[in-house]
């Protein structure tokens, strides 16, 4: 395996910009990206966003149809990093949390689980029921993080995608990856930052993301 790997899912939470972004910054770095996407989350694309299937494809390295269980991130003897699920869906989390995995991203994100890799689930959903709150503690004890999209305001951000980048940046932080997007608080580089976070790659249809909530 010459590049580093990582498994993106994206499912039908609100927030489907972010596994797009998340595409986009890890081919930035270079890194080989395995996508799936569940059927809810097409319709959400459609809602909330000007993309189609085609574009967010293109932007993976290997794409796998949700149901195509016998791909190769369906095995623990796939190497590569980690799984995350951005935006993770409550269905999706209770899968996950219970090991019933009604299709590929349930799979993929088991294997993550019991090949001791890092799994990262971008739960998208508020307010909270217990069983939202037992499903992510069953996750969490199963080594996998629960890292919801939490705006940080110390950065002051300026526009949704500055949100987005920055919730992405933390993310990645969790495999060791920096894709320059994370604003750091007490580093000097702050404020010159702001100004650059999604500058050259800016969020495709401003109008049609403005609507994506994000706590």
């Amino acid at each position: 395996m010459n590049r580093q790997r990582l498994v993106v899912g994206i499912s039908g939470a609100s927030g489907f910009i972010y596994g797009v972004r998340l595409l986009e910054l890890l081919a930035r770095l270079d890194i080989e990206t395995h996508l799936v996407i569940s059927r809810a989350a097409l319709l959400t694309m459609a809602h909330e966003t000007g993309y189609k299937l085609a574009d967010v494809i293109a932007l993976a390295s290997h794409y796998h149809r949700a149901d195509d269980v016998a791909a190769g991130i369906a095995s623990g003897s796939f190497r590569c990093l980690g799984m995350v699920v951005a935006p993770c869906s409550m269905r999706t989390l209770a899968e996950i949390a219970t090991g019933t995995s009604a299709g590929l991203i349930g799979r993929a994100a088991d294997v993550t689980l019991k090949e001791r890799r890092t799994l990262v689930l971008m739960a998208r959903e508020t307010p909270l029921t217990l069983a939202h709150l037992r499903n992510m503690t069953a996750v969490t004890e199963m080594g996998g993080i629960i890292a919801p999209p939490v705006p940080a305001f110390y950065a002051r951000p300026q526009s949704l995608a500055q949100m987005v980048d920055h919730s992405l940046g933390r993310v990645l932080d969790l495999f060791g990856l920096d894709a320059g997007t994370a604003l750091r608080w007490g580093e000097p580089d702050l404020h010159s930052l702001k100004s650059k976070t999604c500058g050259s790659e800016p969020v495709r249809d401003e109008a049609a993301t403005a609507s994506i909530g994000i706590g």
